[in-house]
Protein backbone atom coordinates (compact mmCIF):
# COMPACT_ATOMS: atom_id res chain seq x y z
CA UNK A 1 0.00 0.00 0.00
CA UNK A 2 2.82 2.39 0.88
CA UNK A 3 4.54 1.56 -2.40
CA UNK A 4 1.31 2.26 -4.30
CA UNK A 5 0.93 5.62 -2.56
CA UNK A 6 4.58 6.41 -3.26
CA UNK A 7 4.21 5.57 -6.95
CA UNK A 8 0.99 7.57 -7.14
CA UNK A 9 2.70 10.57 -5.58
CA UNK A 10 5.54 10.33 -8.10
CA UNK A 11 3.07 10.11 -10.98
CA UNK A 12 1.10 13.13 -9.73
CA UNK A 13 4.30 15.13 -9.22
CA UNK A 14 5.51 14.21 -12.69
CA UNK A 15 2.17 15.15 -14.23
CA UNK A 16 2.06 18.51 -12.43
CA UNK A 17 5.68 19.19 -13.45
CA UNK A 18 4.90 18.40 -17.07
CA UNK A 19 1.85 20.67 -16.97
CA UNK A 20 3.93 23.48 -15.47
CA UNK A 21 6.58 23.15 -18.17
CA UNK A 22 3.93 23.02 -20.88
CA UNK A 23 2.08 26.07 -19.59
CA UNK A 24 5.19 28.17 -19.04
CA UNK A 25 5.80 30.51 -22.00
CA UNK A 26 8.86 29.70 -24.09
CA UNK A 27 11.93 31.67 -23.15
CA UNK A 28 12.02 33.41 -26.54
CA UNK A 29 8.39 34.58 -26.29
CA UNK A 30 9.48 37.42 -24.02
CA UNK A 31 11.62 38.84 -26.84
CA UNK A 32 9.05 41.09 -28.43
CA UNK A 33 11.26 43.54 -30.33
CA UNK A 34 13.67 42.61 -33.12
CA UNK A 35 15.99 44.92 -35.02
CA UNK A 36 18.45 43.95 -37.71
CA UNK A 37 19.54 44.24 -41.31
CA UNK A 38 18.67 42.43 -44.54
CA UNK A 39 20.61 41.75 -47.72
CA UNK A 40 18.86 40.69 -50.88
CA UNK A 41 16.49 41.58 -53.72
CA UNK A 42 15.03 44.11 -54.26
CA UNK A 43 16.08 45.92 -51.05
CA UNK A 44 19.84 45.40 -51.63
CA UNK A 45 20.64 46.53 -48.06
CA UNK A 46 17.99 47.62 -45.56
CA UNK A 47 17.39 47.95 -41.84
CA UNK A 48 14.50 46.04 -40.30
CA UNK A 49 12.34 46.45 -37.22
CA UNK A 50 9.66 44.07 -35.94
CA UNK A 51 7.33 44.05 -32.91
CA UNK A 52 5.60 40.86 -31.72
CA UNK A 53 2.04 41.53 -30.48
CA UNK A 54 1.63 39.48 -27.26
CA UNK A 55 -2.12 40.15 -26.93
CA UNK A 56 -2.62 38.16 -30.15
CA UNK A 57 -0.74 35.16 -28.73
CA UNK A 58 2.53 36.19 -30.41
CA UNK A 59 1.24 35.29 -33.87
CA UNK A 60 1.20 38.75 -35.47
CA UNK A 61 4.19 41.06 -35.85
CA UNK A 62 4.09 44.41 -37.70
CA UNK A 63 7.40 45.21 -39.41
CA UNK A 64 9.13 47.95 -41.35
CA UNK A 65 12.16 47.86 -43.66
CA UNK A 66 14.09 50.91 -44.82
CA UNK A 67 17.26 51.47 -46.77
CA UNK A 68 18.75 54.49 -48.56
CA UNK A 69 22.25 54.92 -49.93
CA UNK A 70 24.31 56.25 -52.82
CA UNK A 71 26.89 54.30 -54.80
CA UNK A 72 29.44 55.85 -57.16
CA UNK A 73 31.23 53.42 -59.47
CA UNK A 74 33.59 55.03 -61.96
CA UNK A 75 31.35 57.34 -64.03
CA UNK A 76 28.02 56.03 -62.76
CA UNK A 77 26.14 57.47 -59.79
CA UNK A 78 23.36 55.40 -58.21
CA UNK A 79 20.86 56.54 -55.58
CA UNK A 80 18.53 53.95 -54.06
CA UNK A 81 15.68 54.29 -51.59
CA UNK A 82 13.68 51.28 -50.37
CA UNK A 83 10.84 51.12 -47.88
CA UNK A 84 8.42 48.35 -46.92
CA UNK A 85 5.85 47.94 -44.19
CA UNK A 86 3.49 45.09 -43.41
CA UNK A 87 2.79 42.27 -41.01
CA UNK A 88 4.26 38.83 -40.36
CA UNK A 89 2.09 35.93 -39.17
CA UNK A 90 4.04 33.35 -37.16
CA UNK A 91 2.54 29.87 -37.27
CA UNK A 92 3.90 29.18 -33.77
CA UNK A 93 3.23 31.32 -30.70
CA UNK A 94 6.81 32.14 -29.71
CA UNK A 95 7.61 34.86 -32.27
CA UNK A 96 10.05 32.66 -34.16
CA UNK A 97 10.05 29.85 -36.71
CA UNK A 98 8.05 29.73 -39.92
CA UNK A 99 5.94 32.74 -40.87
CA UNK A 100 3.96 34.24 -43.74
CA UNK A 101 4.33 37.90 -44.63
CA UNK A 102 2.35 40.53 -46.53
CA UNK A 103 3.49 44.11 -47.07
CA UNK A 104 3.58 47.14 -49.34
CA UNK A 105 6.97 48.12 -50.79
CA UNK A 106 8.36 51.06 -52.71
CA UNK A 107 11.69 51.04 -54.53
CA UNK A 108 13.02 54.26 -56.02
CA UNK A 109 16.27 54.36 -57.98
CA UNK A 110 18.11 57.11 -59.83
CA UNK A 111 21.05 56.50 -62.19
CA UNK A 112 23.36 59.16 -63.62
CA UNK A 113 25.92 58.26 -66.30
CA UNK A 114 28.71 60.83 -66.61
CA UNK A 115 31.44 61.47 -69.18
CA UNK A 116 29.35 60.16 -72.05
CA UNK A 117 30.38 61.10 -75.58
CA UNK A 118 27.70 62.60 -77.81
CA UNK A 119 28.06 63.37 -81.49
CA UNK A 120 26.03 65.97 -83.34
CA UNK A 121 26.75 67.33 -86.79
CA UNK A 122 30.12 65.59 -86.68
CA UNK A 123 31.09 67.30 -83.43
CA UNK A 124 31.85 65.18 -80.32
CA UNK A 125 31.30 66.53 -76.83
CA UNK A 126 30.99 65.21 -73.31
CA UNK A 127 27.72 65.04 -71.39
CA UNK A 128 25.63 62.98 -68.99
CA UNK A 129 22.40 61.03 -68.98
CA UNK A 130 20.10 60.19 -66.09
CA UNK A 131 17.16 57.84 -65.60
CA UNK A 132 15.03 56.57 -62.74
CA UNK A 133 13.03 53.46 -61.96
CA UNK A 134 10.21 53.43 -59.42
CA UNK A 135 8.49 50.20 -58.33
CA UNK A 136 5.46 49.80 -56.07
CA UNK A 137 4.64 46.21 -55.17
CA UNK A 138 2.54 44.05 -52.88
CA UNK A 139 5.04 41.64 -51.36
CA UNK A 140 3.91 38.15 -50.32
CA UNK A 141 6.62 36.07 -48.64
CA UNK A 142 7.40 33.00 -46.59
CA UNK A 143 10.14 33.30 -44.02
CA UNK A 144 11.91 31.58 -41.17
CA UNK A 145 13.41 33.27 -38.12
CA UNK A 146 15.56 31.63 -35.49
CA UNK A 147 15.17 32.34 -31.78
CA UNK A 148 17.59 33.70 -29.23
CA UNK A 149 19.19 37.07 -28.57
CA UNK A 150 20.96 36.94 -31.96
CA UNK A 151 18.64 35.75 -34.72
CA UNK A 152 18.93 34.84 -38.38
CA UNK A 153 16.12 35.03 -40.89
CA UNK A 154 15.54 34.10 -44.51
CA UNK A 155 12.69 35.18 -46.77
CA UNK A 156 11.48 34.30 -50.25
CA UNK A 157 8.42 35.43 -52.15
CA UNK A 158 7.01 37.52 -54.95
CA UNK A 159 6.28 41.22 -55.35
CA UNK A 160 3.17 41.92 -57.42
CA UNK A 161 3.02 45.19 -59.32
CA UNK A 162 3.32 46.85 -62.70
CA UNK A 163 6.90 46.87 -63.92
CA UNK A 164 7.72 49.33 -66.74
CA UNK A 165 9.25 47.89 -69.90
CA UNK A 166 11.20 51.03 -70.83
CA UNK A 167 13.51 53.51 -69.13
CA UNK A 168 13.21 57.23 -69.89
CA UNK A 169 16.55 59.06 -70.09
CA UNK A 170 17.36 62.75 -69.89
CA UNK A 171 20.63 63.60 -71.62
CA UNK A 172 22.52 66.88 -71.19
CA UNK A 173 25.47 68.00 -73.27
CA UNK A 174 26.80 71.47 -73.99
CA UNK A 175 23.78 73.10 -72.39
CA UNK A 176 21.38 71.14 -74.61
CA UNK A 177 18.92 68.70 -72.99
CA UNK A 178 17.20 65.87 -74.84
CA UNK A 179 14.97 62.98 -73.77
CA UNK A 180 14.84 59.44 -75.12
CA UNK A 181 13.78 55.98 -73.92
CA UNK A 182 15.33 52.54 -74.05
CA UNK A 183 13.75 49.13 -73.58
CA UNK A 184 14.71 47.38 -70.33
CA UNK A 185 16.85 44.34 -71.01
CA UNK A 186 15.66 40.97 -69.71
CA UNK A 187 16.49 40.49 -66.01
CA UNK A 188 16.04 37.06 -64.37
CA UNK A 189 13.16 37.14 -61.86
CA UNK A 190 11.69 40.38 -63.25
CA UNK A 191 8.73 40.62 -65.58
CA UNK A 192 5.86 42.96 -66.38
CA UNK A 193 3.75 41.69 -63.46
CA UNK A 194 6.30 41.72 -60.64
CA UNK A 195 9.57 40.38 -59.36
CA UNK A 196 11.00 37.57 -57.28
CA UNK A 197 12.04 38.43 -53.71
CA UNK A 198 14.80 36.82 -51.68
CA UNK A 199 16.82 38.02 -48.73
CA UNK A 200 18.73 36.96 -45.62
CA UNK A 201 18.93 38.88 -42.39
CA UNK A 202 20.60 39.02 -39.00
CA UNK A 203 19.78 41.00 -35.90
CA UNK A 204 19.05 41.19 -32.17
CA UNK A 205 15.86 40.36 -30.26
CA UNK A 206 14.91 41.88 -26.89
Amino acid sequence: MKKARFLFAIMVSGFLGAQEIQNDPPADSSKLISIGTKLGVPNIVSFNGEIILPFLDNHFAPYIDYGAFNIDVEDTETALNYSEYGINFYFGNSGKGLYASAGMAQLSTEFTFNNLTFEENGVSQKGSASTGLDLNTLNLKLGFKTGGFIFLRVEAGYGMGTIPDRLNFTATSGGITESFSEEITAIPGLNANGLLIGNIGIGLSF
